[in-house]
């Protein structure tokens, strides 16, 4: 699967689960018969549903219909593990994105950088840093990102200004 394949299955999932911008919803009946097919489980409270919801649904179901059967499969087994997790942690995971997406663009694309390096480590390495971060005492952690941060601002303080 492409990144940008991925990128919208992600997006299809974060639209069913109601975390993206509404634009402007339609009408049940203006409704294409394939995206009526999907949508089915909400025809009889359509018009209840407001119209920002309507758009995302809307915007997950067209994105839906672009993904191949593997791509809805995995959308599908991710889902599955979403809704197996406790509430508790869907809340801490949709905080957590919504300070990613309240973060600046630059900093946001510093973690993505981040974390496809991260992704990129064959699984074993992957695991091996996981459980040494996790082995380190929390005040050891803080020490680590608070230095961490500092130099980011080093670094900053540094730069000619643009202009």
């Amino acid at each position: 699967m492409t990144a940008d394949r991925l990128r919208r299955a992600g997006l299809a999932l974060l639209l069913a689960l109601g975390l993206a911008a509404p634009a402007g919803a339609q009408d049940w009946s203006a409704l294409d018969p394939e995206i009526r097919a999907l949508l089915a489980p909400y025809q009889d409270r359509w018009a209840q549903i407001p119209p920002e919801r309507r758009e995302k649904l809307l915007r997950g179901a067209r994105l839906w219909l672009q993904l191949d059967p593997r791509e809805r499969a995995q959308v599908r087994e991710r889902f599955r593990q979403w809704r197996a997790l406790p509430p508790e942690r869907r809340a801490q995971i949709r905080q957590r994105f919504r300070q990613f997406q309240a973060l600046p663009p630059a900093q946001r694309q510093r973690l993505l950088k981040r974390w496809r390096w991260f992704r990129s480590l064959p699984p074993p390495r992957r695991e091996a840093l996981r459980r040494q971060w996790q082995r380190l005492p929390p005040a050891e952690r803080r020490a680590i990102l608070e230095k961490r941060r500092h130099l980011r601002e080093q670094r900053r303080e540094r730069r000619p200004p643009r202009p």
